[in-house]
């Protein structure tokens, strides 16, 4: 039971500034570093901010966190305002799969990690695969960005 009062206890959670998920994110651009996964961009601005992006590849990589977007692995939900948890999850969850078909339909590839995943081998290799398909499907299409270089 919360000894205060609920509009001070409001005033107060208003206050508190988020900064991401930094160590989740951390962890991942270390993953993507050694596996020499370079040339992205974080919070790019398009649908969703993905926390990683590739955009003249067309990829976003979103890291969930396993409470805010109930990993069926490791989530546990909150014990307290149970229906107000359950319903934030749930948007979460729609809001992701809103941005996902947004983010397909205008032709980006879409991964989601989650955060209990991030350290995990099939990930890495997941990532790879995504990241290196798309460099073989545009180097075929002639679209290849090619660097300039001085005569």
């Amino acid at each position: 039971m919360d000894h205060v009062p609920k509009q001070v206890r409001s005033r107060i959670m208003a206050s508190v500034k988020s900064r991401g998920n930094r160590s989740t994110e951390q962890a991942v651009a270390a993953v993507l570093r050694q596996a020499g996964l370079v040339g992205y961009r974080r919070q790019w601005p398009i649908a969703g901010k993905p926390d990683f992006a590739w955009p003249g590849l067309r990829v976003a990589l979103f890291v969930d966190g396993c409470f805010w977007h109930g990993c069926p692995t490791c989530n546990r939900p909150s014990k307290s305002n149970v229906s107000f948890w359950k319903r934030k999850v749930s948007d979460n969850q729609r809001r992701d799969k809103r941005v996902t078909r947004w983010l397909r339909r205008h032709g980006w590839s879409v991964l989601r990690v989650w955060e209990c995943k991030v350290g995990a081998f099939a990930t890495r290799a997941r990532i790879q695969r995504v990241i290196e398909g798309r460099k073989a499907s545009l180097t075929k299409k002639g679209h290849a960005k090619t660097r300039k270089t001085r005569a």
